[in-house]
């Protein structure tokens, strides 16, 4: 059976790049991945953005923060709330390419 590997999204206010993002974790070759949300207090519509993807794909999980933390404190919420034996990282104004998990959890053994 494949490793389960949390990628952890931090995000402030990017409602409108998170689907790029959200989007490319669902065209991944390797399936057995987990997505942890970490919204830093957005004011615009994440939280609509991810109910959205939640309601499609049970991989998707959302963890709001009650004020303004910075990056640092999202990712560390990220890695408490993960339950993959692997970790990866992913920007919400980014993307990932099909084969980045597949091809990152070959490069670990």
């Amino acid at each position: 059976m494949q490793q389960l590997v949390s990628v952890i999204i931090p995000t402030f206010n990017r409602a409108h790049l998170l689907p790029r993002a959200l989007d490319s974790l669902l065209k991944q070759s390797y399936k057995n991945w987990e997505a942890l949300v970490i919204d830093d207090a957005s004011t615009d519509d994440t939280k609509s953005v991810i109910a959205n993807y939640i309601k499609k794909d049970n991989r998707f999980h959302f963890y709001p923060l009650k004020e303004n933390s910075g990056a640092c404190i999202a990712r560390n919420v990220g890695i408490k709330n993960a339950k993959g034996t692997l970790v990866t990282f992913l920007d919400s104004d980014d993307e990932y390419l099909p084969q980045k998990i597949e091809k990152q959890v070959i490069d670990q053994f």
